[in-house]
């Protein structure tokens, strides 16, 4: 019993992996037959500043745009823009 539900959850596994490795491929395909289209989403940045006492303080930086790619996935060093819209706000720490 317990070989079979191994050999399914390895098949299982294979299954996802390739179809997570098709949808990458597929979405390249066509993010470079488009152009490689790109476009700029505006995001909140804040910094995450260390005090005393384990605290942390966080300062907020501004906004402005940032660069995205018009894809399911990330491209060329660029965050899909759809996540970007999804999640506005950035945020680093010292």
């Amino acid at each position: 019993m317990l070989r079979l539900m191994g050999r399914w959850l390895v098949r299982a596994f294979l299954a996802l992996a390739v179809c997570t490795l098709a949808a990458y491929a597929i979405d390249s395909v066509v993010y470079l037959l488009r152009g490689s289209p790109s476009s700029t989403v505006t995001v909140n940045r804040f910094m995450g500043v260390p005090l005393k006492g384990e605290k942390e303080e966080y300062d907020y930086l501004g906004s402005g745009p940032a660069p995205c790619a018009v894809a399911l996935f990330p491209h060329g060093g660029k965050d899909p823009c759809w996540e970007l819209r999804r999640y506005p706000n950035e945020w680093d720490n010292l």
